[in-house]
């Protein structure tokens, strides 16, 4: 299965867990990493190109750190650009159905925090809910997410393990399954 993992962070140098984590993915050889803000610095996206990779790939996963419980700008700008009308959905809008989508996040936040008695009241799974319909409206199957949590916290140790624990869930992860 050819993975396309689509990278959003707008500040990758300062970045520890992004980082790490792309640097893992360059080590797979089924996995092309896609950072968006390194393809596209002045944010115009060459909707051809992107539509080409993502022809070419089974999965696409988007990574990204959760910001104000959404995505960074320029990826929300990738679905409006790239997921046309005719192309993801809509009459002869198919080319991306069957393709499986997913979503790898970190947050500055503890994983209590993310819980409906915690501090954000959100379970990270709800946050990401519009990727998840967005998913289903283009007929894609969605993946269960991988989180890393409380990055202001990370040891060494724990940065480490992350990455093989990412490696792991892009080789394993299945659809959710609807009932």
């Amino acid at each position: 299965m050819k993975t396309l993992v689509i990278v959003t962070h707008p500040n990758m140098e300062a970045s520890r867990v992004n980082k790490a984590w792309v640097e893992e993915l360059k080590n797979q050889g089924d996995v092309t990493v896609h950072e968006l803000y390194k393809a596209y610095p002045d944010e115009n996206i060459d909707v051809a190109k992107e539509q080409q990779l993502v022809e070419a790939h089974d999965r696409i996963i988007f990574q990204f750190p959760l910001f104000w419980y959404s995505t960074p700008a320029l990826l929300k700008k990738w679905f409006d650009s790239v997921l046309q009308y005719g192309w993801a959905f809509g009459p002869d809008g198919d080319k991306t159905k069957g393709k499986e989508i997913g979503v790898a996040v970190s947050t500055y936040g503890s994983e209590e925090s993310y819980q409906r008695a915690g501090f954000n009241r959100f379970t990270v799974q709800e946050i990401l809910r519009p990727i998840e319909a967005t998913a289903h409206f283009i007929s894609a199957s969605y993946l269960p997410h991988f989180t890393l949590n409380d990055v202001s916290n990370l040891s060494d140790e724990r940065l480490a393990q992350s990455r093989i624990d990412y490696v792991h869930y892009l080789k394993t992860v299945k659809p959710v399954v609807y009932a």
